[in-house]
């Protein structure tokens, strides 16, 4: 398991059109360290954002893409990104709320 530090595991937050509609269901998209668990997302964003509380987290692994440039090719690093629901009595994460 990997020994990771709760400000290691959220490395930013996800902007797309997606991610902003799910707002309104209170939940919320991370760029997650690739080795991370989702006890170990849950315990971050529950430090990080004080009066948060999660009630599920699920996570994907998304594989790196194909890039040429001219004959070779190659590809762009792997990602994990963690969709973060939080309860109905928490409090927003603040974050998101200027976008």
């Amino acid at each position: 398991m990997a020994d990771l530090k709760y400000y290691d595991v959220i490395l930013r937050p996800v902007v797309t059109e997606t991610s902003m509609n799910a707002m309104a269901e209170k939940k919320y998209t991370f760029l997650v360290a690739p080795e991370a668990t989702k006890s170990q997302v849950k315990e971050a964003v529950e430090k990080m954002f004080p009066g948060t509380k999660v009630d599920k987290v699920n996570t994907y692994n998304a594989p790196g893409k194909d890039r040429r440039r001219g004959m070779i090719i190659g590809k762009t690093a792997k990602t994990k990104k963690a969709v973060v629901k939080l309860t109905k009595d928490s409090k927003d994460i603040e974050i998101f709320q200027g976008l």
